[in-house]
């Protein structure tokens, strides 16, 4: 690991403000276990994303890494892709400068079904079609307000099933 190696932040609110459902309008919003990390390139919004979901009550593991020194990415995504496949967390995001490595690494973790989303109808999509349990995303590629209301939109989401289960089952034989 990174010389930037304190070990996870375990800062964590919990709570449920609305039980689980299949339409959860605006402002309901369930709250999520959720577990997230960056390299240096996304630390920034990794900060003001974790901000944003303990002020709205989800319980959040802040995976790394610490700084915006450089550092390589697998160091600190592996273990957020790694967390949600073995059902720690329900959710995971994953920043870098453009997410497209961050996602491929979380995507080598059997059970991981991540997503590079750069804006809402992409996130809307990865929840609704693919039951995205891992967000990627781009610090070098969206705004900060616009990386909000993607991780807003992505956890508000629910996945429809219906057709799209089957392709899901596909995915996570292979």
């Amino acid at each position: 690991m990174a010389a930037d190696s304190a070990g996870p932040d375990t800062s964590t609110i919990s709570g449920w403000n609305q039980p689980a459902g299949p339409a959860i309008p605006r402002g309901l919003m369930r709250t999520f276990t959720v577990a997230i990390g960056s390299d240096h390139a996304g630390f920034a919004y990794k900060e003001a994303i974790k901000a944003m979901l303990l002020g709205e009550g989800h319980v959040v593991r802040d995976f790394g890494t610490h700084s915006d020194a450089a550092c390589d990415y697998p160091d600190w995504i592996r273990p957020v892709a790694e967390a949600v496949a073995r059902g720690e967390f329900e959710r995971g995001i994953v920043l870098g400068g453009s997410g497209n490595g961050e996602a491929i690494v979380a995507n080598r973790v059997r059970g991981v079904r991540c997503g590079l989303c750069w804006n809402e109808q992409v996130a809307t999509w990865n929840r609704a079609h693919n039951d995205g349990n891992v967000l990627s995303l781009g610090q070098r590629t969206v705004t900060e307000a616009e990386a909000l209301a993607i991780v807003k939109v992505w956890l508000a989401t629910e996945f429809e099933g219906g057709r799209h289960l089957p392709r899901i089952r596909k995915i996570d034989a292979a």
